[in-house]
C-alpha cells in the first residue's frame, strides 16, 4: 500500500522533512510490476548518515539494472518521525515509491556497526513485522543483512531470515535470482531458506545453534543434518571488472560525504593486529588508473560534485598513488575539482601525496599513529617510528599546513600508563615541531593546532587480539583523565569516546545468541541510535542485562587459547591458528612486514580463496624503492 499523500502532508510537522521526501537527483523510480522482485534496501540509521554508505550505493545500482527487480531504499526516522508515523498510522516505507516495506519481497538491512542493532528491531516493529524471525508470518518479506559487522552477526540471528556473508557483488544477484524461483515454485519459506543455505556465502542462522556450559561458556557450535558446517565468505576475484556505479544519487541535504567517492583498492596486508576489516577483507585488489579515470570522469557529470574521494582502507598504499592522484589533478585541477584521500600513513610519502591533492584546496592533515609509544606500536604491528611521525608531521608544517589531528587507541595489549603518557608527549613535540616551523618560516602561517582523538580499543572478532580484556570503566576514565589534564592550552584540542558506550560496542562485537534478548528488552525500554552521544543511556542496558540475567563481564573476559567462539561458523579464509600466533607475537612485540612486499607469513588467504593479490603497479612501489 502507498502512503504518499498522508505522508506529503503531515511532514511539516518535523525537522528535516528532506529526509523521508526522495526524489533525488539520479534516484531510480522502476514500474511497479508484479514479475518484479521487489527489494526494500535498509540502513538502519539517519538519511545523512546511510546516503554516504558506499556498499548501500553499490547494491542499490547492482539490483536496479536488473530487469527483473527493483531495489528501493529505506532509513531509520528520527524521533520526531517515528513519533508522527505512529500518530498518522504511516508504517515504514521507502523513499522511491512511498510503499510499505510489507508490499516487498526481501527486507535488506545494512550491518555497518553493533550500535545500530536496535535500530534494526526498530525498523521492523515500525514495518508492522515481528523482530524475532520465528514469528513473523509465512507472507511477510524475508528480512536478510549483510555488511561489515556480519562477521560476528549472532547477537541479532534470531531477528534476521539470512546473512551473506562477503562482498556482495560476487553473488548477491544469483541470490535473489535463486530466491526468485524458488518463491515461484509456491515453497514455504522454511524450505526456501534451506535451498538458499546451500549456496556460497548463505549463512540461515535457524539452520544452526549452540550449547552453552554451565558458565555460559560455548561447547559446541550445531549445524542440521545436511547443512554445511561453516559458511565461506565470498570475494570479488578482480576488482577492475566488478561493477561500480557512477549516477549516484544526489540528495537534497547536507550529508557525511558529499562528493564522489572512488573505491581504488579493497582489502589490506599490512596487519595491524587489531583492525578487523584489514583482516576480514583480504586479499589486496586494485583498480586500474584507468578504470579510476574513467569512473571520476562518468561520476562527476552525472553528479555535478566537486570533490572525488579516493577510498580505501589504505588509501596511500595503493601501488600507483603517485601516478593516480597527478592524473587526476591534472584533469580536474583547471574545474576547480579537488581530490581527497580518505586515509593516510604517518610518513612523508602520505604528506607528499596531500600537497599535491591540496593544490585545489587546503584542508587539514590527519595521521593515526594509533599508540603513543614505539614499544606499543610494535605489539599492534602498526610498522611506523618515532622518525617517521616526526618527520612527516615536521614536512606537513613545513608545506603549510597549520592543523593537524592524531587518532589514538587506548586500552591496546600490554598497555601501560607510560605508554598513555606517550600519547600526551607525542602531541606536544608535534605542537612544539609546528611551532618552530611557524617561527623560522617566511611564509604567512596561521596559529598551530594539533587535535587528538583518543578512542578505547573495542577487541573485534578474526582479528588476532579476539582473546584480548577489554579495559574496565575505571581504567578507561583514569586514562582519559591523565589525558585530559596533559594534553591543554591553546594549541590543542581533546576528544574521546563515552567509555560505557565502548564497552557496550565490546560486548556486542564478540557477543553470542543469548544477547538477543538483552537487544530486545534495551529497545522495548526505548533504546534508539546508541551511535549517537545524547540518545545512548546506559541506565537502560544495565537494566535490559539484569532482567534477561546475563553479565557484560562474560563478553568482555579475556577467553582462553582453545576457547569455541560462536563467529567460527564463518570462514573468513584465515585461520585460527595464523591469529593465535599473531596474538602471541604480540606479546613477544614481534613485528611482521607487508606479506605484498615480502614473503607469505602464513594466513594462508590467497590460497584458501582462489584469489591472488591484484596490484596494478606491481609487487613494488614509490614506498619500497
Amino acid at each position: 500500500m502507498q502512503y504518499k499523500k498522508k505522508i506529503i502532508e503531515n511532514l511539516y510537522k518535523i525537522s528535516s522533512p528532506e529526509r523521508y521526501t526522495g526524489n533525488e537527483w539520479n534516484s531510480i523510480q522502476k514500474d511497479w510490476q508484479s514479475e518484479s522482485l521487489k527489494v526494500a534496501l535498509a540502513f538502519p540509521d539517519v538519511y545523512e548518515i546511510g546516503m554516504s554508505h558506499l556498499g548501500l550505493k553499490i547494491l542499490y545500482h547492482l539490483i536496479n539494472r536488473e530487469e527483473n527487480m527493483l531495489a528501493e531504499r529505506v532509513y531509520a526516522p528520527w524521533q520526531d518521525m517515528e513519533d508522527l508515523m505512529k500518530e498518522e498510522e504511516i508504517p515504514l516505507y521507502t523513499l522511491e515509491s512511498y510503499h510499505e516495506i510489507k508490499d516487498f519481497d526481501i527486507l535488506g538491512f545494512t550491518l555497518q556497526y553493533e550500535m545500530s542493532y536496535t535500530n534494526i528491531l526498530n525498523m521492523l516493529d515500525l514495518s508492522g513485522l515481528s523482530v524475532y524471525a520465528d514469528e513473523r508470518a509465512e507472507e511477510d518479506p524475508l528480512v536478510i543483512a549483510g555488511g561489515s559487522t556480519v562477521f560476528n552477526s549472532e547477537p541479532i540471528a534470531e531477528f534476521i531470515d539470512l546473512f551473506f556473508v562477503g562482498e556482495a557483488e560476487a553473488f548477491i544477484i544469483e541470490l535473489l535470482n535463486k530466491y526468485k524461483d524458488l518463491k515461484a515454485q509456491g515453497l514455504k519459506k522454511a524450505e526456501i531458506l534451506k535451498k538458499l543455505n546451500k549456496m556460497p556465502g548463505v549463512y540461515v542462522p535457524s539452520l544452526y545453534s549452540e550449547d552453552y556450559g554451565e558458565q555460559g561458556e560455548i561447547l559446541a557450535l550445531n549445524s542440521d543434518p545436511g547443512e554445511k558446517d561453516r559458511v565461506k565468505k565470498q570475494v570479488v576475484q578482480n576488482l577492475d571488472q566488478a561493477f561500480y556505479p557512477t549516477d549516484f544519487i544526489v540528495p537534497y541535504r547536507d550529508t557525511v560525504h558529499e562528493r564522489v567517492v572512488l573505491e581504488i583498492s579493497r582489502g589490506c596486508t599490512r596487519s595491524c593486529r587489531f583492525c578487523a576489516a584489514g583482516m576480514a577483507y583480504r586479499p589486496v585488489r586494485e583498480r586500474s588508473v584507468e578504470r579510476l579515470m574513467e569512473l571520476a570522469e562518468k561520476a562527476l557529470e552525472s553528479t555535478g560534485y566537486d570533490e572525488i574521494s579516493l577510498t580505501s582502507l589504505s588509501t596511500v598504499d595503493y601501488t600507483e598513488a603517485k601516478k593516480l592522484v597527478q592524473q587526476m589533478t591534472e584533469r580536474f585541477s583547471d574545474k576547480m575539482i579537488s581530490v581527497s584521500l580518505s586515509s593516510l600513513r604517518v610518513d612523508k610519502f602520505s604528506v607528499e601525496l596531500a600537497e599535491e591533492v591540496n593544490k585545489v584546496r587546503k584542508t587539514g592533515l590527519t595521521f593515526a599513529p594509533e599508540a603513543g609509544t614505539q614499544r606499543l606500536r610494535d605489539v599492534i604491528n602498526k610498522n611506523i617510528s618515532e622518525e617517521d611521525i616526526y618527520s612527516a608531521a615536521r614536512s606537513a608544517f613545513e608545506n603549510g599546513w597549520s592543523k593537524i589531528k592524531l587518532y589514538f587507541m587506548i586500552g591496546l595489549p600490554t598497555e601501560t600508563m607510560e605508554d598513555v603518557k606517550g600519547i600526551a608527549e607525542m602531541a606536544q613535540k608535534i605542537r612544539n615541531i609546528g611551532q618552530e616551523v611557524r617561527r623560522n618560516t617566511k611564509k604567512r602561517m596561521r596559529r598551530i593546532e594539533v587535535s587528538v582523538s583518543v578512542s578505547t580499543f573495542v577487541p573485534k572478532v578474526f582479528t588476532p587480539f579476539q582473546w584480548h580484556k577489554m579495559d574496565d570503566i575505571e581504567t578507561i576514565i583514569k586514562k582519559h583523565d591523565y589525558l585530559r589534564d596533559n594534553i591543554k592550552g591553546r594549541s590543542f584540542s581533546f576528544s574521546w569516546n563515552d567509555p560505557e558506550l565502548s564497552r557496550l560496542e565490546g560486548v556486542l562485537a564478540r557477543g553470542d545468541r543469548r544477547l538477543s534478548k538483552v537487544i530486545t528488552s534495551a529497545w522495548e525500554k526505548g533504546s534508539r541510535f546508541e551511535g549517537w552521544h545524547e540518545c545512548f543511556e546506559p541506565r537502560i542496558w544495565g537494566e535490559a542485562f539484569r532482567e534477561n540475567e546475563i553479565d557484560p563481564e562474560s563478553y568482555l573476559r579475556e577467553r582462553g587459547e582453545d576457547e569455541i567462539f560462536s563467529w567460527e561458523k564463518l570462514d573468513i579464509g584465515i585461520p585460527k591458528s595464523f591469529l593465535l600466533r599473531e596474538y602471541k607475537n604480540a606479546h613477544q612485540e614481534i613485528l611482521i612486514d607487508d606479506c605484498r612486499f615480502a614473503d607469505c607469513h602464513g594466513c594462508v588467504i590467497c590460497g584458501n580463496f582462489e584469489v591472488d593479490l591484484e596490484l596494478v603497479g606491481g609487487r613494488t612501489n614509490e614506498l619500497q624503492d
